[in-house]
């Protein structure tokens, strides 16, 4: 009977293993997260200009049951998506000065925003961010989790109320509370090494040593330039081009944001609630293939260990048992191909949202040449051009088209 009762056991085990759960994720925000805003208006010379790196899309787990319905092009949907939105968030703070989304790396940043989406379902999303100053000073480095609730599906407006707002409001009050603790003198020297990366990047040749960085890679002002310096005054021009470039492309990230908004609402919407219905069959299905297994050994024990007499008056019963537990097995097994099918529908909707939210080609005319591609592309490209503008503004040879310009990083 021992052997029987470790048996019975033993496949309740495995059926339960075999049913799966669903990870959620930690660190979760809280609820219902306030956004701190300024109180009145602060100084333009105070305010750090922010620019936040599109972010890394991370990578789809393979081989999971989490994986189902999601894709590779899904997640560099979102990589945009979730810096864009994050943009409205901080802008309406007052904290800050403009903030930009760009493409890459921006070599010149005041304040410099980095992500990576380290998962993400519909249902919930993970997200580590680091902010980093122009000084090279870490502000932070932290993982934000939400899981939305379903009312938090529909009460969205587009750059104002996201789903997972609880998680953009925290990153951005995280970013506020650590600019309130700057002094104006640690502000001005944000701005200031800021602008001498930038120059550095563009002239090396002339600027390079106007900055020193240690091992920890923070920036120290060595000297500055003069007032009347002419090539300091083209490298701010330079600037001022750069950032009208950088103001062009964040006009088509906010187009691609609006376009993207209802297809990925929905995506987002749709899929919890196929999440929700698949797991809610799961449980089903493995309730009822418990109770089927369990039926069934019950009356193989029952036949095993009865002498002859009770086996006779409990065929019936034992018959009984075992056509019950193999019919609630098949129950089981039925539901499971219904999470199947809910499994299908998520991917087909992951599938056609893919095939909605395929990046913008978008055209910007440079200075010199006609800029083609996607945004992350002209990016690159008119970093590229703008040492070449100054090049020929200053009579140094211009390097050939194609060869990496910008200089090494300061």
């Amino acid at each position: 009977m021992v052997k029987w009762k470790g048996a019975v056991a033993y496949w309740l085990i495995v059926v339960m293993m075999t049913g799966g759960c669903a990870s959620i994720p930690k660190n979760q925000v809280a609820d219902q997260v306030r956004p701190l805003t300024v109180d009145g208006e602060i100084e333009e010379e105070k305010l750090l200009n922010v620019s936040i790196q599109v972010f890394n899309p991370g990578v789809i787990p393979e081989g999971t049951d989490e994986s189902e319905g999601l894709s590779q092009g899904i997640r560099d949907a979102e990589a945009r998506f979730v810096p864009i939105h994050l943009k409205y968030s901080l802008q309406r703070t007052g904290y800050w000065g403009a903030v930009r989304v760009v493409p890459g790396d921006d070599r010149g940043a005041e304040v410099l925003v980095k992500g990576k989406i380290e998962y993400s379902d519909g249902e919930s999303v993970v997200v580590s961010v680091e902010v980093v100053d122009a000084t090279g000073c870490s502000w932070f480095k932290k993982i934000y989790a939400e899981t939305a609730k379903k009312n938090e599906h529909e009460s969205t407006e587009p750059e104002k109320n996201d789903t997972f707002q609880d998680l953009f409001n925290t990153i951005a009050n995280d970013l506020a509370m650590y600019r309130q603790q700057l002094s104006p003198q640690e502000v001005a020297t944000i701005r200031q090494v800021a602008t001498l990366r930038f120059a550095a990047a563009m002239a090396p040749e002339t600027f390079a040593d106007y900055l020193t960085v240690d091992d920890a890679g923070e920036f120290t002002v060595v000297h500055l330039p003069a007032a009347d310096d002419v090539m300091f005054s083209r490298i701010q021009a330079l600037r001022s081009r750069d950032d009208m470039l950088v103001d062009v492309i964040n006009g088509y990230y906010d187009n691609y944001y609006l376009d993207l908004w209802a297809p990925y609402s929905h995506w987002r919407r749709f899929r919890s609630e196929e999440v929700a219905a698949m797991r809610k069959l799961e449980r089903e299905a493995l309730t009822r293939q418990i109770l089927g297994v369990a039926a069934i050994f019950g009356a193989i024990a029952i036949g095993a260990v009865a002498d002859q007499e009770t086996r006779s008056r409990t065929g019936t019963l034992r018959d009984v048992m075992v056509l019950g537990g193999v019919g609630a097995v098949y129950s089981g097994h039925q539901k499971r191909q219904e999470s199947e099918i809910n499994r299908d529908a998520i991917q087909e909707l992951g599938e056609s949202f893919n095939a909605e939210a395929e990046p913008l080609t978008i055209e910007v005319q440079g200075e010199t040449v006609r800029l083609t591609g996607s945004a992350e592309q002209q990016y690159t490209r008119w970093r590229q051009l703008l040492r070449g503008i100054y090049l020929k503004e200053t009579g140094f040879p211009v390097p050939e088209v194609g060869s990496q310009a910008g200089g090494d990083e300061q």
